[in-house]
């Protein structure tokens, strides 16, 4: 991968916010939930998809705090408007963990 400069960094918006809604997304190509994701007064609540359904179930994300780029252009995912990139990684069976805090944070706290 190519080295990035702080200055690359400091464009990426990423935010704390917490789930408050949780859908099944049966028209997506791998299985997948849409969710829905406060982040405080600033920037309100945003849309997306995450292709969590190994590792989570609908009940057990409400309320989790997620870690999301949210300066990224909305981006149509099937039927539903992206409009924020929930960030997790990888296990090597290919399942995705979500990046999340480890301590209660004010939803819209900026990563710094």
């Amino acid at each position: 991968m190519e080295p990035i400069d702080w200055s690359d960094f400091q464009k990426v918006d990423i935010r704390v916010g917490t789930i408050v809604e949780v859908e099944d997304f049966p028209q997506a190509r791998r299985p997948a939930y849409k969710l829905k994701v406060d982040f405080g007064a600033e920037l309100g609540i945003k849309k997306s998809s995450a292709q969590i359904t190994e590792l989570y179930s609908k009940e057990s994300l409400l309320g989790k705090q997620v870690l999301a780029v949210v300066n990224f252009p909305p981006k149509q995912i099937g039927p539903i408007m992206s409009e924020c990139l929930v960030t997790g990684l990888h296990r090597p069976d290919g399942s995705v963990v979500l990046s999340g805090v480890d301590m209660e944070l004010p939803n819209g706290a900026r990563l710094a």
